[in-house]
């Protein structure tokens, strides 16, 4: 195999790779760097023969999450909810009235009228409104892994569960950080104590397909529709 073909594989591996990591509109989050000032955890050297060193015969600690490699489940519990209304009403009138002009009692008239006799009148009036809501909810659970320990009772986690269903592809992702304190005896941990918490949920298929706005209708609610 010569060399051009040996490249033209390699970027249609990539390639491949890249459109199997975005399902629909939803694109992988990037990942979190620790906080600047988190230090992190020195790793614990193994020990050979210790029943204090081995993981699995800790006598003194429980079985919480805290290592790098360890699994935490998140228990997702977001409901979020927002209004915002609006109302605004401006009405102004005016009215300018000017009586003929008179010279030594006489009014100015051509053929009997009152040429110089004006009258002015004017109004505006404006009306808007606005009502806006939103509610979001989203629960389930989702494991993820301790990908770093910062040295100070936290730990950075990140996770996804990605599901093939007969209507399409659904993908959930998790990423945060989350106390050791907070790590319920289960290793379970609610999202509304994960912090700096990135959630990313979306899907693609005929579902996904249903509830998308065409090209062309995204094209009249766009901001370069001129009207």
């Amino acid at each position: 195999m010569n060399a051009f073909f040996r490249v033209s594989i390699a970027g249609a591996t990539l390639a491949l790779a890249g459109c199997a990591a975005v399902v629909g509109d939803v694109r992988p989050f990037a990942p979190m760097a620790a906080p600047a000032s988190a230090i992190a955890a020195p790793a614990t050297p193994a020990s050979e023969g210790s029943i204090y060193g081995s993981r699995s015969l800790r006598l003194f600690e429980d079985n919480k999450a805290r290592d790098v490699g360890d699994l935490v489940t998140i228990v997702l519990v977001e409901n979020t909810s927002a209004r915002a209304q609006a109302n605004t009403s401006v009405s102004k009138e005016s009215g300018i009235d000017m009586a003929a002009p008179t010279i030594a009692g006489v009014p100015i008239t051509y053929k009997g009228n009152a040429i110089l006799e004006a009258s002015v009148e004017g109004s505006r009036d404006f009306q808007g409104s606005g009502n806006s809501t939103q509610s979001n909810r989203l629960n389930g659970s989702v494991t993820a892994t301790v990908v770093q320990n910062l040295g100070n009772g936290n730990l950075l986690v990140r996770g996804q569960k990605q599901l093939r269903l007969n209507q399409g592809d659904e993908l959930i992702q998790v990423q945060g950080i989350v106390r050791t304190a907070d790590i319920g005896p289960d290793n379970r941990i609610s999202s509304d104590r994960v912090g700096d918490a990135q959630i990313v949920y979306g899907g693609r298929g005929t579902l996904a397909r249903s509830n998308a706005m065409g090209w062309l209708g995204r094209f009249f609610n766009s901001a370069v529709y001129p009207y």
